[in-house]
């Protein structure tokens, strides 16, 4: 005998967001990948051209570990793209600092990403695109604003 499975009560939120996410994603990789470059050296460039900022702001900015981030910058380096200096204001600090050649590159970038997200946000009509960023915006604000560190799952003994 099988147990049916509970009715659902609510959209699959989850669902919902993971897949347009996960989507997006591949589909903003694919388009930068075109001009050589992850969506992570793509943050890093733009955020790193907005102010003078270490390894560690970009990384959190960019939400990514410092292994990630040190290997993104390691990349942006090899690719002349970027440079570590010592700040300005900090003289025991490090900053990563963008290249004119990758300064050009981050522009170049940042038009792709908007015409990914205007390709995705296109295809839904106009009141609907505005209600959707709007609540969006508001989640991220408001109730989804903090993310909950939870434990891993342990094993029992055996």
């Amino acid at each position: 005998m099988t147990a049916l499975a509970p009715t659902r009560t609510e959209p699959d939120l989850s669902f919902l967001l993971d897949r347009t996410s996960h989507v997006l994603r591949t589909q903003m990789a694919a388009a930068l990948a075109e001009i050589g470059l992850t969506a992570r050296m793509h943050c890093v460039l733009v955020h790193a051209l907005e102010a003078e900022r270490t390894q560690a702001q970009l990384a959190e900015l960019g939400d990514m570990d410092k292994t990630t981030m040190v290997v993104t910058v390691d990349a942006l380096e090899k690719a002349g793209l970027a440079e570590r200096k010592p700040s300005s204001t900090d003289r025991r600090a490090r900053i990563i600092a963008v290249t004119p050649e990758g300064a050009k590159l981050a522009a170049r970038s940042a038009e792709i990403v908007d015409g990914v997200h205007e390709a995705a946000l296109g295809s839904l009509p106009k009141v609907e695109r505005e209600t959707l960023v709007r609540a969006l915006n508001l989640l991220v604000e408001g109730h989804l604003s903090t993310v909950v560190e939870a434990a891993p799952a342990r094993r029992a003994r055996q």
